[in-house]
Formats: C-alpha cells, sequence, structure tokens
C-alpha cells in the first residue's frame, strides 16, 4: 500500500471528544449568545466561536427542514450540542477508507439515528459520517460544535439506498 492511501494517526494531542462536549453543552447553554445568533427562515447561519484548547467551534441556526447532508470531518474529532428546538442525527458505523473510491455499497446494519433536544449532545471521534437535520416543519433549532484539530476539510457525500457516493471536497476557505 502506498504512503498516500494511508490514514494519518489519530491526533492524540488538544482537547479530547469528552473536553468538546463539555464545551458544546456550556455554550448551548448561554441563552444570551444563543439569542445573539441571526437566523434566516431560509437556510442555515453560523458564528464561528473559538473553542477549547486550539479547537474550531460553531453556533449555528437551522431553519425549520434544513440539514447539512451525508458528510465527514476528516481526522478531526468533535462533538454538538443542541441549544433550542430538536436535531436529528443519522451516521453511519462504519469508517471510511481515506481516499481512493467515489462510491462504495454500504452492508446493511450500520446506520444509527438518535434525536437531541435542548441540552443534549454528543461526541464523535474521527472519520465520523453523519447528517445532521431539524426535522420540524415550524421551529428553528440552535446548536454548538466544536472539533479538533479544526477541520482540515469535509468531504460531502449523497445517499440512495445502501451506496454512498463521494460528491465535493471542501476545504476551510469554502466555508469560512
Amino acid at each position: 500500500m502506498s504512503a498516500s492511501l494511508l490514514s494519518p494517526a489519530p491526533v492524540t494531542s488538544g482537547p479530547g471528544a469528552a473536553e468538546l462536549l463539555d464545551f458544546a453543552r456550556r455554550t448551548a447553554a448561554d441563552s444570551d449568545l444563543v439569542a445573539s445568533l441571526p437566523l434566516d427562515p431560509e437556510g442555515r447561519t453560523w458564528v464561528r466561536l473559538d473553542g477549547p484548547g486550539g479547537s474550531e467551534a460553531w453556533l449555528i441556526g437551522w431553519p425549520p427542514g434544513t440539514g447539512t447532508g451525508w458528510h465527514d470531518h476528516a481526522e478531526s474529532r468533535g462533538a454538538f450540542a443542541t441549544a433550542r428546538g430538536r436535531l436529528t442525527e443519522h451516521s453511519l458505523s462504519v469508517r471510511l477508507p481515506a481516499e481512493g473510491w467515489r462510491s462504495l455499497h454500504l452492508a446493511s446494519g450500520l446506520d444509527r439515528t438518535r434525536t437531541l433536544g435542548a441540552g443534549e449532545g454528543r461526541a464523535f471521534g474521527e472519520h465520523h459520517v453523519h447528517e445532521v437535520l431539524n426535522t420540524s416543519p415550524t421551529e428553528h433549532a440552535v446548536s454548538v460544535h466544536a472539533y479538533y484539530p479544526p477541520l482540515p476539510l469535509i468531504r460531502r457525500f449523497s445517499r440512495s439506498g445502501a451506496v454512498l457516493t463521494l460528491e465535493q471536497v471542501e476545504r476551510p476557505a469554502d466555508w469560512q
């Protein structure tokens, strides 16, 4: 196997997933900060925050019916907590290859779903594949997300049944 196909070593420095989750929950409980986020009825809004230990953090507003689509955070670990409303996370309990593929057929039994109400959160490790949705037809949701190391890229996927297809790779310049 060539060196370019090997996954990077797991990140061992910086804040761990539990520390990121603690930060996300504490920040989500800051009602003044949450209320300061401008909300748009048509699309998600966000403000970058300073996370613990050099992590990247975001306060995100979710209009009714919006979501992220399937994606991962490369070698960054992370956490998010809901500040207002409810968010649903669909995730896959599988580690995808770092590169060298466009489409994968997923085995059965890999799908996970959880709904997180205000004050609830979850942490995840490197290469976590998920989508986050505000399924409410009427209520905005707000959440706090934190990642370490700061996101080097996001891979976006489409999904049709058991087939996951790599659609796009975004770099920080695409969202900052």
